[in-house]
């Protein structure tokens, strides 16, 4: 049996107590021989600044560079505002995004049939909802040079980021978008501003032209970015796949969280080119909530974010697709049951802590596995 290597980044926040639940089932998994993972543990973000200095350190890095799979918590906070910009937690992200070449973040958003109600849409525009959305990740506003402020004098700055997008980059995410879209419902849409912006304009035509080279046999629509957000609130069953640029893919993949009831309950992978030689690629996989400083601590946080995001590991990065299945039916059969966090709390159901929630996924994935 193949020794999968994991990078643990419990991170800030809550990311210890959620990830304290994937490390529950990582045991249970390994103790049992279902698989076998051999994990190391890290810092990242503020945890790393307080003992190192910097948001993540080069040796940390090295394991990251090494791993299978990387599993990431949630870095940031209050307490760590006062820090250089450059320094910040989130950087330890961006490095880690940056430096890994992880360029094609994957966010799934599911409805559970169980959360149809907690949505803030009427249950029969949610309910079976399942899209997925793929955001460039390592180019676009966010990394675009030049990104200033400059002091113009007489009281007045002026503010400058850069959109800036390549050929490839855009060919690449495509190329993500369309595979997965052949595993699903076949159908693609891609979001982007062509309207007022010029890396719009070459987006669309460098998505028009992958497909009709490469993906002909998979549906392709194209929509503006602001009806797409507009879309996703109105009817968002009539997409599959939707592949999008950073900046759009940041605001409407947090748009479609809301549609499943919860960010507790959003998973997200971000993946690297496919290695030639080996057939693997870097990846991370971390869940879309954040650190909620406001509840660290408290075990009142949901880790059924973190572990989906486990969850896609297991599909994505080791090939342990069956397995994955079984996470993400242990999952819905929990909520089947009316057990909740507190982000989820419905009438009838029994708002219980993240250690039990941990332990009530384990126990209907022990049965599973009967």
């Amino acid at each position: 049996m193949a020794t999968h290597k994991l990078l643990v980044l419990p991170g800030d926040g809550i990311g210890p107590e959620v990830m304290a639940e994937v490390m529950r089932l990582i045991d249970w998994l390994n103790a049992e021989g279902v698989a076998k993972f051999d994990t190391e543990t890290g810092l990242v973000g503020g945890a790393s600044i307080d003992a190192d200095g910097v948001p993540i350190t080069d040796a940390t890095m090295a394991k990251a560079d090494a791993a299978d799979a990387i599993i990431f918590g949630a870095i940031g906070g209050p307490k760590w505002d006062g820090v250089a910009y450059e320094n910040r937690p989130e950087a330890g992200l961006l490095r880690l995004r940056k430096d890994l070449g992880l360029f094609a973040n994957l966010r799934p958003a599911v409805c559970y049939p169980a959360l149809a109600d907690s949505s803030s849409l009427k249950r029969d525009v949610v309910e079976g909802l399942d899209i997925m959305i793929v955001r460039e990740l390592t180019g676009g506003v966010y990394f675009g040079e030049p990104k200033t402020i400059t002091d113009l004098g007489n009281g007045q700055k002026r503010a400058i980021d850069t959109q800036v997008y390549d050929t490839y980059e855009i060919e690449r995410i495509a190329r993500v978008a369309f595979d997965l879209a052949k595993k699903r419902q076949n159908k693609v849409t891609s979001m982007e501003k062509r309207n007022v912006m010029k890396s719009g304009v070459l987006w669309n035509e460098v998505v028009t032209q992958v497909h009709g080279r490469e993906y002909k046999d998979v549906t392709l629509d194209h929509q503006l970015a602001d009806s797409g957000g507009m879309n996703l609130v109105k009817w968002p069953k009539q997409f599959d796949v939707i592949v999008t640029d950073n900046l759009f893919g940041d605001m409407l993949s947090d748009i479609a969280a809301m549609l499943t009831g919860s960010l507790g309950m959003l998973p997200s992978a971000s993946l690297g080119e496919v290695d030639a030689k080996t057939g693997k690629r870097k990846a991370m996989y971390e869940p879309v909530h954040g650190s909620a400083p406001d509840i660290a601590g408290q075990g009142k946080a949901n880790p059924l974010a973190m572990i989906a995001s486990f969850g896609m590991a297991l599909r994505y990065s080791l090939d342990l697709g069956d397995l994955a299945d079984k996470v993400d039916q242990a999952i819905a059969a929990v909520l089947a049951k009316g057990l909740r966090t507190a982000d989820l709390k419905s009438e009838g159901a029994t708002i219980i802590s993240t250690a039990q929630m941990g332990e009530a996924v384990l126990a209907e994935l022990q049965a599973l596995h009967k």
